[in-house]
């Protein structure tokens, strides 16, 4: 008989909304999925985590150290604040009937606590962790990684990828959402957005990337100097001898929600926009044309619901991030583990070690 899912969520913020969504909605999109129950949230705000599971189904709303305890829960979604992921993870790993863990990004907030993961993970047996890098399960995104694994576009040469929104040009939203306004690698734009393109370059790249400088911009007096607002690093590529650059921006003007990437090679180059989500462009040097490759909300042979035409987006991405965790369905997929999320949150704090050199050269 197939194990049913009992799920824990830490955490019952505005990440979480979309979390509990994509669980619920799994059958939907996919013939093949497990049976999944809401078993208990928990939160530091007790009126919070009792809405949320009032709201959302779940069959308890839990302190801490009573959700610790649950020995019902096998599978823990950890989705509060970042400077306590390590905590959460380091809590759910000691949990005996847990065995599976979604972890949001990033997975830790300084070097301690990555070294502290390394050790945790040697003790660690038969529990699988994901990370919360759900961009990678974009359906263009997946077939651009699956065309630049072909080795078509030859060995790349230089690269720019950029995650851009401008909601903290609002004081409004800055005061909402004072407690990302933390320093890095805690807090800022490239720990809350750049993260994301790290963890692409790392996908299209490898994990070998290295940092050569960074600077950031943009101030505004209620926020502190060291929390980055935009960010833009310099990267070197020791394996291929590529050379990049890589931005994340809270205050750009203009932008929505914006995620782009260009990648250019000796055979040709390859780039994607969140503005149009639906394909990616490669150019061919031998053909001399730019061609591009539609997918919509195609995730075959798995699904392809609501259809291949239908527009796709992130909240899709997030839906088959889960489905990937879930089931292991799709051995194609680029898999975030805590491997990749170390990878990743490594360049995060080296960015802040330079972001730090940076502002104490400008003072």
């Amino acid at each position: 008989m197939e194990e049913i899912i009992k799920v824990g969520f830490i955490g019952a913020g505005g990440i979480a909304k979309p979390h509990v969504y994509a669980l619920k909605n799994l059958p939907y999109y996919y013939d093949q999925v497990p049976e999944i129950q809401l078993e208990a949230v928990t939160s530091f705000r007790e009126e919070s985590r009792i809405s949320f599971a009032r709201k959302n189904g779940f069959k308890q709303a839990q302190d801490f150290d009573s959700f610790i305890k649950n020995e019902e829960i096998n599978t823990v979604f950890i989705l509060g604040p970042n400077k306590v992921h390590f905590e959460h993870l380091e809590a759910a790993l000691s949990m005996p009937s847990v065995n599976q863990i979604y972890l949001e990004k990033p997975v830790c907030a300084s070097q301690e606590e990555e070294v502290a993961i390394v050790e945790l993970m040697k003790n660690v047996d038969g529990k699988k962790i994901q990370i919360g890098h759900q961009f990678l399960q974009n359906s263009a995104i997946r077939a651009a990684l699956k065309f630049w694994n072909s080795g078509v576009l030859g060995k790349p040469i230089h690269f720019d990828l950029k995650y851009y929104h401008g909601d903290y040009l609002q004081k409004s939203y800055r005061d909402k959402r004072a407690n990302r306004l933390t320093p890095a690698p805690e807090g800022g734009a490239m720990a809350d957005l750049g993260s994301h393109g790290i963890s692409l370059l790392i996908a299209f790249l490898g994990e070998q990337l290295q940092i050569t400088s960074a600077v950031q911009g943009g101030s505004f007096p209620d926020v502190p100097e060291s929390s980055d607002l935009f960010s833009a690093l310099s990267l070197f590529d020791p394996k291929s001898k590529a050379v990049g650059h890589m931005s994340a921006s809270r205050i750009s003007a203009g932008t929505g929600d914006l995620v782009d990437f260009e990648i250019f090679c000796e055979k040709g180059a390859l780039k994607y926009s969140s503005h149009s989500p639906d394909y990616f462009e490669y150019f061919l040097e031998e053909t001399q044309i730019w061609s591009k490759q539609f997918l919509g909300n195609s995730y075959a042979p798995i699904t392809s619901f609501p259809s291949k035409h239908v527009p796709s987006g992130w909240l899709r991405a997030l839906v088959h991030a889960h489905y990937l965790f879930l089931t292991e369905d799709d051995p194609k997929a680029f898999r975030p583990d805590i491997q990749h999320g170390l990878a990743v949150q490594k360049l995060v704090r080296e960015t802040a070690e330079y972001l730090d050199k940076f502002r104490s050269g400008v003072s």
